[in-house]
């Protein structure tokens, strides 16, 4: 008796939760949104009461920065641009959503370095005059290729209309250092080794930012 009860109670439960994702309305919502990836745009496909995928596409935020070390004075012009796909769950069939997916960035900056009182670098405790090193250029990568990512949010698509926007989540990053230079000591054995000690101590500092914090504020409208 109790094995034919729970069986019952299993197919009443299966054939409730079958008929409401077959009467749920699917629904689109569009928005545009501005946070710390840049600015753009989001698309949801809401499929189920509990379930959508959404896409978003952020970039043209670019700023200037310096970064000083005890031999070199750095300056970079940071560039933030980030595609995203995404699956969204929303536990209590309303606004709020857990997503988790990937992300798809292309996060650097474009580095310069100058001399301490523009007369000497000094790369892994080794000097070295201006004039020899020349210009000192570099990259660095702050994220790029595939990432993954979680957070949650808010998104009106459970109803038509406009309604309000917001997600806050962390994405991985992959920190690469690059550097090189142009004057005669550029290729130097030494001067190479003591340029790669830096590259690593640069990347060491920057590796601290293991993730990068992702917040997104919008409006949308809901079809």
């Amino acid at each position: 008796m109790k094995k034919m009860l729970a069986a019952s109670l299993t197919g009443a439960l299966l054939s409730l939760s079958a008929a409401q994702a077959q009467s749920y309305d699917n629904r689109v919502t569009v928005g545009a949104v501005a946070g710390t990836t840049g600015f753009g745009a989001d698309v949801s496909w809401r499929f189920h009461q509990h379930l959508g995928l959404s896409a978003r596409y952020t970039g043209g935020l670019d700023w200037d920065g310096d970064f000083n070390t005890d031999g070199v004075d750095y300056s970079g012009d940071v560039s933030l641009s980030a595609g995203a796909l995404k699956l969204d769950y929303y536990p209590f069939a309303g606004s709020f959503f857990l997503t988790v997916g990937a992300m798809l960035p292309d996060m650097e900056a474009n580095v310069s370095g100058r001399a301490k009182d523009d007369r000497e670098f000094e790369f892994n405790g080794n000097t070295y005059r201006a004039e020899d090193v020349g210009s000192l250029q570099g990259k660095l990568t702050i994220a790029d290729s595939v990432q993954p990512y979680a957070g949650l949010g808010w998104r009106s698509s459970h109803r038509s209309g406009f309604g309000f926007f917001s997600e806050l989540g962390v994405m991985a990053t992959n920190i690469d250092v690059s550097l090189s230079a142009t004057g005669p000591i550029a290729d130097d054995e030494q001067f190479q080794r003591d340029l790669r000690r830096e590259e690593k101590r640069l990347e060491d500092d920057a590796k601290k930012l293991e993730v990068y914090p992702v917040a997104l504020i919008g409006i949308s409208y809901t079809f």
